[in-house]
């Protein structure tokens, strides 16, 4: 009997059994010690993922960092493949780098800017992305226009097909802010990007891992994300999405004798895919544990850790919004795993503390992470709750209690 669509449907947003999460937390030995809600910040590696970064670093000491990458060209190969089928794109599409700063920065300082470019981006833009694009603005003369919220306080999808016009170079979107649990509409945006003709590059380093991404349906040219948030994956390593049609139209801001091949005394020839937005030196250690995180993720499937995910984050909101003088400040018409709150009359910091003193680890997200959004709305700090599937309810209940005890 074959499966139907209802099936396949029902089967994605399954639930995690008890068995499953048990599992699942046994395979990450730091659920033993806190009850981690950072994951947006940096998750618990699994032990497959230290194990893989682990084993590399044995054989790199025995036997030489050359004959070590050597040995292991199979398996650091096939962590390209891993990250396309995690994106739904082609391994030639895929570039391996240190972080995604550096994976969104090689996609936007590859853009040929002119005098007179427009780049559109939204409310909730990352810091690091607006000094770029206040940077490019300086250097070569591109207008920055900021696209405003709807009424859900997400980037208006009307604003933005109304300010789209012939000199838009790019819509830079990050797709989860870091200060809140909103989910911009990504596809939404790609459709406008398309119908103009503009490049869609999409900061998705806080979705990628806690949500189904598939940059087909999204629409995107380029897409930047971490190993270290929600992939489970060790830091300092990153993707980087270039869609084939579009890499023509870049110009990687760096190149060396891995990007490009020097063929004359006064010429070179860039790669034909992605990977010349990559540098030769690599940490392979940490790329194979990029690469056992991804298929740690894919094993789960990625529609079943969305659905467990937003549902923990949802049952957290609805706790911390029964607390007397506590306040959810999550945006949008769709949420994610991010949860963020402010305690009246008690600084996050002092939140975050008293928490961390209970063996439960939170963050505190601040005006210079996205400053025009918060200015907006008139907060200087937020405290950030990320859930992962490993989470159980019991913990979501304990940091309720702990959020209670500070007011």
């Amino acid at each position: 009997m074959t499966d139907t669509r209802e099936d396949r449907q029902a089967e994605e947003n399954r639930d995690f059994s008890a068995e499953e999460v048990a599992r699942a937390r046994a395979d990450t030995p730091g659920c033993a010690k806190v009850a981690h809600f950072n994951n947006a910040g940096a998750s618990l590696m699994p032990r497959q993922v230290v194990d893989a970064s682990v084993h590399h670093l044995h054989l790199e000491a025995d036997m030489g960092g050359y004959e070590a990458a050597a040995h292991a060209t199979e398996r650091i190969e096939a962590v390209y493949d891993s990250a396309a089928r995690l994106l739904g794109c082609d391994r030639d599409e895929i570039a391996l780098v240190d972080n995604a700063t550096r994976a969104w920065d090689m996609a936007f300082y590859g853009i040929p800017f002119r005098p007179g470019d427009r780049v559109l981006t939204s409310m909730a833009e990352y810091g690091s992305n607006f000094i770029a694009y206040l940077q490019v603005a300086e250097r070569y003369g591109v207008q920055v226009d900021v696209v405003p919220n709807d009424e859900h306080g997400q980037i208006s999808v009307d604003a933005l097909s109304a300010a789209v016009d012939e000199r838009v170079r790019v819509i830079s979107l990050t797709h989860v802010p870091t200060n809140g649990g909103l989910v911009n509409p990504a596809a939404e945006v790609g459709k406008i990007a398309r119908e103009a003709g503009a490049l869609f590059l999409l900061d998705a380093c806080q979705s990628v891992g806690q949500l189904a991404v598939d940059v087909g349906e999204i629409g995107c040219d380029m897409l930047s994300t971490t190993g270290r948030k929600y992939l489970r994956g060790p830091r300092g390593t990153g993707l980087l999405y270039v869609r084939k049609d579009v890499l023509d139209r870049l110009v990687p801001p760096v190149l060396d004798l891995h990007a490009a091949t020097w063929t004359a005394r006064d010429r070179y020839e860039m790669r034909p895919d992605a990977r010349r937005f990559e540098t030769w030196e690599a940490n392979y250690a940490a790329q194979l544990g990029l690469g056992a995180a991804i298929d740690h993720a894919l094993g789960w499937g990625l529609p079943r850790i969305q659905a467990r995910v937003t549902r923990l984050a949802g049952t957290l909101r609805e706790r911390l919004a029964e607390i007397p003088g506590v306040h959810v400040r999550d945006l949008g018409v769709r949420r994610c795993g991010i949860t963020t709150f402010t305690v009246d009359g008690v600084a996050a910091d002092r939140v975050r503390a008293a928490l961390a003193a209970q063996g439960i680890n939170v963050s505190v997200s601040r005006t210079a992470s996205t400053r025009l959004d918060m200015d907006d709305r008139g907060l200087g700090e937020v405290v950030r709750a990320s859930v992962h599937y490993y989470n159980t309810e019991e913990e979501v209940a304990a940091l309720t209690r702990a959020v209670r005890s500070c007011t």
